[in-house]
């Protein structure tokens, strides 16, 4: 938010941001626009069911998730049938693509976790239109 005018101003794309989304784009095939980081401190922060299904991102939207530190486990779950459901170890430096139908017909989450854990950050890019 810029204190003078009140309104939102998008933060620039640091050198290093550059550098994954250069690796990034040409294994997703898409230019993202837009890039938006979680930090998850420990096994206590984590993110509920959901689909990024958000007007802004389209209707099959492609994410590139890229996670660095703590490995977690990637939860999907089919929304009509709730015992259809997987789980991926996202690994350090390891980059998932969620495309094509996934936020229609699939939720994911990043569950919480007892076990003791260190922090992880992960970056999703987005093309927001």
């Amino acid at each position: 938010m810029d204190p003078k005018s009140g309104k939102d101003v998008p933060n620039l794309w640091t050198p290093e941001l550059l550098m994954i989304k250069a690796i990034v784009e040409p294994l997703a095939g898409v230019k993202f626009n837009s890039v938006l980081l979680n930090y998850y401190r420990d096994g206590n922060d984590s993110v509920a069911w959901h689909s990024d299904n958000e007007k802004a991102l389209g209707t099959h939207p492609t994410i590139a998730s890229v996670t660095f530190g703590q490995v977690r486990s990637f939860d999907i779950r089919n929304k009509n049938n709730h015992s259809e459901k997987y789980s991926v170890r996202l690994e350090h430096g390891s980059l998932l693509l969620m495309k094509g139908d996934l936020q229609t017909k699939w939720d994911h989450r990043i569950a919480k976790s007892n076990k003791v854990m260190k922090p992880r950050l992960n970056l999703t890019f987005r093309v927001v239109v």
